[in-house]
């Protein structure tokens, strides 16, 4: 039994760090989008052994008990009770890695998913969210997808209304940020001020692209003081984007415009530096499955 699933990468509108816990978490406010930039896991149920085997497109992922994937698949088994059998899960990755979209998270929510129809275990979305609470903080925000705030330390999760019509740019530099760097430098500076996120999500509830991209915010992006990441940011304005921000912990950067046209003029322009540049939309839903009959999905499984 096979089932191939797009599952979406993520942004964030909003990230501000308030706070450290004594369990050493730190807790957090944020906006999250899940966005048309997708990674396809092919999980597939093997009766002639009880091995979970991992593969993905990209070297540099691992491939053993330490990817998220893998840690999915173990969990579902561990928490469902049902007898394990083989699993074969395999990554065709487009999502960059350390890029704050949410890559490894959304590969582990899409194994979930896969599992819980391939089983037809009925588990709703929210026991595959408290599943991937155990595996990251971004995943159970992964299992659902669209537009959700979130609090705590990223898995209290609130609704919000889907993003109005937009199309993001989505460039990755060359450099990567580590992410436990960047929570130790914001350590240093302190939480004595906070930055309320009410403006921005009252802005998205509203409708309103532009307003919620002037409001855009994301404290990591000021730790980190990059200057490339700045310059990144004026070369999207200066092509018409409403808004432009770093995402998660970085390094990747999305602008926010309102017209296809600019988002593909300003695509052109950044491709000229830039190996990873990416046009994407809002998306409103988390993994779904590729149906094999379609022309996606055939190709797909043909090719894996």
């Amino acid at each position: 039994m096979k089932m191939i699933v797009q599952s979406p990468a993520k942004i964030n509108l909003f990230l501000d760090i308030t706070g450290k816990r004594s369990d050493g978490y730190h807790i957090i406010n944020t906006v999250m989008q899940s966005v048309s930039l997708y990674d396809d896991v092919i999980v597939t149920l093997e009766n002639d052994s009880n091995e979970i085997r991992l593969s993905c497109s990209k070297d540099e992922i691992p491939c053993d008990s330490t990817n998220t994937a893998y840690k999915a698949a173990e969990l579902f088994f561990e928490h469902t009770g049902i007898k394990r059998k083989g699993v074969s899960i395999r990554i065709k990755k487009r999502i960059p890695s350390q890029a704050g979209m949410g890559g490894g998270s959304t590969d582990a929510a899409a194994v979930l998913y896969a599992l819980n129809e391939l089983t037809d275990s009925r588990l709703t979305k929210e026991e595959l969210a408290e599943l991937g609470e155990k595996i990251g903080a971004d995943v159970p925000f992964c299992v659902y997808g669209g537009t959700m705030s979130a609090s705590g330390i990223g898995t209290i999760l609130s609704p919000l209304p889907d993003m109005p019509d937009c199309f993001f740019v989505i460039v990755m530099p060359d450099f990567r940020i580590s992410t436990k760097e960047a929570y130790e430098s914001s350590d240093r500076l302190g939480y004595d001020t906070v930055k309320s996120i009410e403006p921005l999500t009252n802005a998205v509830c509203s409708g309103n692209a532009s307003q919620t991209a002037s409001l855009l915010y994301n404290k990591f992006e000021e730790v980190a003081d990059i200057e490339e990441i700045g310059n990144i940011k004026s070369m999207m304005k200066e092509s018409g984007a409403l808004g432009a921000l770093m995402t998660g912990s970085g390094s990747a950067v999305f602008g926010i415009f309102d017209e296809k046209e600019k988002a593909e003029e300003c695509e052109d322009i950044l491709k000229k530096q830039y190996d990873e540049v990416y046009i994407a939309e809002p998306v409103r839903s988390g993994p779904k499955q590729i149906l094999p009959g379609g022309l996606i999905g055939s190709f797909l499984a043909e090719k894996y």
